[in-house]
């Protein structure tokens, strides 16, 4: 029997799953992340501790599969995107925590970026390119803006604001991490036993980072022009079927791992590997993973998708030359909204809010905004602000429970509806994951509103699934996308109810209402 060690490190926790060849959960282990806040708007995770948590989840789920480290056959990986740090990876000096994609310092630079000469200028030049070509790609360029999400801006920051940071650039000792290069790296170096280790980074990674030209397929050397930031600062930029990831170096995990090399067969981003884990292979086929925010992601095929409306193209995936695109949609908070109903007493556990919306036949005329971090596409109003309006008398904590969790619909869809105006392809079936996809009411509300069946998969894992069916699909395991069809294995189909289709978008209007009352707030 085969098995494969499937590392997922997220925004909120650090996890290893141990599967076999028939993708059966062997064993699981799972950590939280230590976020922390040190300012408003700042979102950091310490490296080091990271590290150990890293470690020791991979150390924990063979062990508790009751494997020696040998047995594992190859280990496949997921992270989230757009986090990264810049350290001499040469001496171990981190010039500042990893900078996670929640993170707002940037908040003042992209405003002055989207408002500057050198933006305005841009989006000239490619409107009058537009008229000249008639291509959307131009069209596109016309309306880009810089977004806190992104990683330029908050590397800007860090170059223009950081003492050690900027010392350390006149003596060309730094480099910038994506947080997959540095896992890589750690695996792979022993820990930077081996600081000669090639610095490289999954395409899919670099493709959201907003330095990287999805066009093109290599790091956008607009950015430079736009921003200053070397090229050669940014890892390599390696496809899905790169075969040189070579093996975890076994310093770090005690004497069972000594003279054990499990290969690492392969790296992705974590949205892209929930894209994977959904089976979502076709043109047209489409997944929303809920979970700390929300992703939506449309398979495009072989064309990148410019899009005018704040949708992102991004890569889906690239095997040898050919490459398949997504264009995706963000609402970044969701998972976030529902734990800070818990923190306020709204419920003791997230898992009553079902319950508590279905309580109630409506919100008794309230609304959330759910904005933390502002609204992405089609509102595109990061100065948006959060907040309940309608609230009277007769309003009880049930209706507040219940517009939470109607907000945090509308804005997916809303992002439906964008990516079906955007590409022009109907979509058919919507594949969620995530956490908050366990619940029902939110699933029977998204496929209500918007129309489509909602098909939520048993195992809500699917960015562990992705990384496994990645490293599986490398190693020689299985030999196609065809290959994996025989693991997927449906919860529930969601079906929408057409009745309530009517009231619902009634609702949604008064719902958009409320967002132009709490927007450009801040």
């Amino acid at each position: 029997m085969s098995y494969i060690a499937a590392l997922d490190v997220g925004t909120t926790t650090v996890r290893c799953f141990v599967l076999n060849e028939k993708c059966e959960i062997k064993s699981c282990s799972v950590e939280q992340v230590q976020l922390l806040n040190p300012k408003a708007g700042y979102f950091e995770i310490e490296p080091e501790g990271l590290w150990q948590q890293i470690v020791r989840v991979i150390q924990n789920a063979v062990k508790d599969a009751a494997l020696e480290p040998s047995q594992i056959s190859c280990l496949g990986i997921s992270s989230q995107r757009c986090t990264f740090l810049t350290w001499n990876h040469k001496t171990q000096e981190y010039f500042h925590n990893f900078i996670t994609w929640k993170d707002l310092r940037s908040d003042t630079l992209v405003d002055e970026f989207n408002n500057s000469v050198a933006m305005k200028t841009l989006n000239n030049c490619a409107y009058a390119l537009y008229l000249l070509t008639r291509s959307n790609r131009f069209l596109a360029g016309s309306v880009l803006k810089m977004m806190n999400g992104q990683v330029t801006l908050r590397l800007l920051y860090e170059i223009q604001n950081n003492t050690r940071l900027k010392e350390a650039l006149k003596r060309k000792c730094v480099r910038v991490e994506l947080l997959d290069s540095w896992i890589l790296y750690k695996l792979r170096s022993g820990n930077g036993k081996n600081p000669q280790v090639e610095h490289i980074s999954d395409v899919t990674s670099c493709t959201a980072t907003g330095l990287f030209d999805p066009f093109q397929l290599q790091w956008s050397p607009m950015m430079k022009m736009l921003t200053g930031i070397e090229v050669s600062l940014l890892p390599k930029i390696v496809n899905n079927s790169y075969k040189d990831y070579g093996c975890i170096d076994p310093e770090d995990f005690g004497p069972q791992w000594k003279d054990c090399r499990i290969p690492i067969t392969s790296s992705i981003s974590d949205q892209c590997a929930a894209i994977f884990g959904s089976q979502c292979f076709k043109k047209g086929d489409v997944k929303i993973t809920m979970g700390t925010g929300a992703f939506l992601d449309l398979i495009t095929g072989d064309k990148c998708h410019a899009s005018l409306k704040g949708m992102y193209p991004l890569v889906a995936w690239q095997y040898a030359k050919e490459t398949t695109f997504c264009v995706e949609g963000a609402a970044h908070d969701m998972g976030t909204i529902i734990a800070w109903g818990q923190s306020c007493g709204l419920y003791a556990n997230p898992s009553e809010t079902e319950a508590m919306a279905e309580a109630v036949e409506d919100t008794n005329g309230v609304y959330f905004v759910p904005a933390f971090s502002g609204l992405g596409a089609p509102i595109n109003d990061h100065k948006a602000a959060s907040g309940f309006i309608g609230i009277t008398p007769s309003t009880q904590k049930e209706h507040l429970v219940r517009a939470l969790l109607e907000s945090i619909v509308f804005r997916l869809v809303k992002l439906v509806e964008t990516a079906e105006e955007e590409t022009k392809q109907q979509l058919k079936i919507l594949r969620v994951d995530g956490g908050v996809s366990r619940n029902n009411f939110v699933c029977q509300f998204l496929a209500n509103a918007t129309g489509i069946c909602v098909e939520r998969a048993r195992n809500a894992e699917s960015s562990i699934m992705g990384a496994a069916y990645a490293a599986g699909l490398n190693s020689g395991m299985w030999n196609s996308f065809q290959d994996l069809a025989q693991f997927r294995d449906v919860d529930r189909c969601f079906e929408p109810q057409a009745q309530k289709y009517n009231e619902i978008r009634d609702r949604l209007n008064v719902w958009l209402k409320a967002v132009e009352r709490f927007g450009h707030w801040y």
